[in-house]
C-alpha cells in the first residue's frame, strides 16, 4: 500500500474516494467552482492510499486554519479533514498508515496543534486527539421565550437588521472574523471558504435570513443565521455575538418572531447565561450536548508556551504518546499569564496521555474531570487544584465551524 501526497491532477479521484467511502453521492459545483462542501479542499495538503492495482482506497487531509488560544493567542493550525477508507479495504492498517504520515507532514510544516471533528467519537483518540470544545442545542417553546429585563448591568444598545444572506456575505465575514479572535476555542474561516461558499451556512449559499445586530454607532458585531421549516420550527444555523448582551439582543428578535411553535439555537455555547434570562427558566430545554472540536499537540512545550493561563504555579508533567511512540517529562512554570515548559527529570505532579492534554489544552476540561475519569494520574491532591486554577479560563471555549 502507498501512501502519497496529493496534486492538483488527483482533483477528481480524490474527491470521488471521499464520497465513496462515506457512501455519498458526489455533488456538482456551481458555475463559479463552489457552493459545495469540498469545495475549499487544499491539494497540496491531502494523501491518497494507493492499493497495488493502482487504485485510491483511503484518504486524508488537511485545511490551514488560525485556532484562538486562551489569552486571545491565535496560532496556525492543521484542520484535519476528509479522513476515510473505502468500506472495502477497511482494518487492513491504511487508516493508521494515513495518519501516522500526516501526523510527519504536519511536524515537518513546523506546526504543533492539530485540531479535527470526530464523525464517531471512537476513532481518533488512538491517534492522540481529545475531545477539547463542547456544544448542545437550546430548544425553546415560541410561547414560552419571553425575556426578562435585566437586574444588573444594561442592555446591548443598537438596533437589529433583517436580512438574506445573499446580500450580506462581506458584513458575515467581518462580524465573524473579530468574534473568533476573541473566542477561546473559535476557528477562522478563510476568505476562500467565503468566496467558494464551502461548508455549512452562511458560507454555503443555502438560503437563509440573517438577524444582523449593530452597535449605538452603527457598526455590526453579531448576527444570527436561521430558517423557518415546514414544522414551525426557526432553526438557529449559528448565534455570533461581540458580548453577552448583543447575544441577548439577537435572542430575543428570534423568540419574538411570529408564527413559530419553536425556536432552536445550533451550536449553542456551553454555560451560556440565556436560560436565566428566561422568564420560565425551564422553557429552555438543552440537548445534544457532545464534543466538538477535538485537539492533539504535535509538540507540547511549543503548544503549552503559546497559550495565556490563569494563577501562578509549576507542575511536572509526565506526558507519553503511545501512538508516535514518545514520552517526555515537562516543567510547566506559569507567571503572569505566560508559561515557561521545559524537559526536566523531576518527580511528576500529573501522569498523562497525549490525547488528554489535547482535552485540556482549550479550558474546556477540567483536570479533575480526568483524574477522576481514571485517565490523569496526580502524585498529590494540590497538584489537581493546582492544575485546574491554570488550565481554567475566563471563558468557555467554543467553536461554531464546521469542516
Amino acid at each position: 500500500m502507498q501512501i502519497r501526497a496529493t496534486t492538483d491532477q488527483d482533483f477528481d479521484r480524490y474527491v470521488d474516494t471521499v464520497h465513496a467511502a462515506f457512501a455519498r453521492i458526489r455533488e456538482d459545483r456551481d458555475e463559479d467552482g463552489g457552493g459545495v462542501f469540498w469545495a475549499a479542499f487544499e491539494l497540496d495538503r491531502g494523501l491518497l492510499a494507493i492499493a497495488p492495482d493502482g487504485r485510491p482506497v483511503g484518504t486524508a487531509g488537511a485545511y490551514s486554519f488560525e485556532l484562538t488560544l486562551p489569552g486571545e493567542a491565535v496560532t496556525p493550525v492543521s484542520g484535519v479533514t476528509a479522513v476515510g477508507v473505502l468500506p472495502s479495504h477497511r482494518r487492513q492498517g491504511i487508516l493508521t498508515a494515513m495518519m501516522r504520515r500526516q501526523l510527519a507532514d504536519l511536524r515537518a510544516r513546523g506546526e504543533f496543534v492539530s485540531v479535527l471533528l470526530a464523525s464517531e467519537a471512537t476513532i481518533y483518540g488512538r491517534f492522540g486527539y481529545g475531545p477539547a470544545t463542547y456544544t448542545q442545542r437550546l430548544t425553546v417553546p415560541r410561547h414560552r421565550g419571553a425575556l426578562v429585563e435585566p437586574r444588573a448591568g444594561a442592555a446591548a444598545g443598537g438596533s437589529v437588521e433583517l436580512l438574506r444572506r445573499a446580500d450580506c456575505v462581506d458584513l458575515l465575514e467581518q462580524v465573524y472574523d473579530r468574534y473568533r479572535r476573541a473566542q477561546p476555542g473559535a476557528l477562522s474561516r478563510p476568505h476562500r471558504w467565503w468566496a467558494l461558499r464551502a461548508g455549512q451556512p452562511p458560507i454555503a449559499p443555502a438560503p437563509r435570513y440573517i438577524a444582523l445586530h449593530r452597535d449605538a454607532d452603527g457598526v455590526p458585531d453579531g448576527y444570527a443565521c436561521y430558517s423557518l421549516g415546514d414544522d414551525e420550527v426557526l432553526m438557529v444555523d449559528e448565534t455570533v455575538a461581540a458580548d453577552d448582551a448583543v447575544f441577548t439582543a439577537l435572542a430575543r428578535y428570534l423568540l419574538g418572531h411570529d408564527l413559530v411553535r419553536e425556536v432552536v439555537f445550533r451550536h449553542f455555547p456551553p454555560e451560556h447565561p440565556l436560560r436565566w434570562q428566561l422568564a420560565d427558566f425551564n422553557a429552555g430545554q438543552l440537548v445534544n450536548h457532545t464534543d466538538w472540536l477535538s485537539v492533539r499537540l504535535l509538540d507540547v512545550p511549543r503548544a503549552l508556551t503559546a497559550r495565556g493561563w490563569s494563577g501562578d504555579g509549576e507542575l511536572v508533567l509526565d506526558v507519553s504518546d503511545p501512538f508516535l511512540g514518545e514520552h517526555g517529562r515537562h516543567l510547566l512554570t506559569v507567571r503572569d499569564g505566560k508559561a515557561e515548559c521545559v524537559p526536566t527529570d523531576r518527580e511528576p505532579d500529573l501522569w498523562l496521555d497525549i490525547r488528554d492534554l489535547g482535552s485540556l489544552y482549550l479550558g474546556g476540561t477540567a483536570p479533575t474531570t480526568l483524574v477522576r475519569a481514571g485517565h490523569i494520574r496526580a502524585h498529590r491532591p494540590e497538584a489537581v487544584e493546582l492544575a485546574d486554577r491554570l488550565f481554567r479560563t475566563s471563558r468557555p471555549p467554543h467553536c461554531l465551524h464546521w469542516f
